[in-house]
């Protein structure tokens, strides 16, 4: 039934029953339209939050995350070529400049993802 037949029934029970009756109708009609609010509040929540819990983010935005994977990317990218161009012997500057990368990304993104793990 919806609201609006909730409210028409609640209507004609108050003519059919007389003004006797008037308050008992109307606090059962109100409490039928309290009841369909709890209802439509819970499956509200329950699709916004699973299982009824706060979803708590903790950590950096997903778009900063995004920057420092790409900042990150381009500039041992950027090092690697120039280590190339400067000739052989290279190898272990590019992996310091990579370990590095991994490093900061590691600490930067690692706080949260323990947490989400955690949940």
């Amino acid at each position: 039934m919806t609201t609006g037949d909730e409210l028409r029934a609640a209507v004609s029970a108050r003519r059919d029953l007389g003004p006797d009756y008037e308050d008992a109708v109307v606090d059962s009609f109100l409490d039928r339209m309290g009841q369909e609010i709890d209802r439509r509040v819970d499956e509200r929540l329950s699709q916004v939050t699973p299982k009824g819990r706060q979803v708590a983010r903790q950590g950096p935005p997903d778009g900063q995350r995004l920057a420092l994977a790409i900042v990150s990317v381009a500039l041992g990218t950027v090092s690697t070529v120039a280590f190339m161009v400067l000739g052989e012997g290279r190898f272990w500057p590019i992996l310091a400049v990579w370990i590095g990368i991994i490093a900061v990304n590691s600490i930067f993104n690692g706080s949260n993802s323990s947490k989400d793990k955690k949940d």
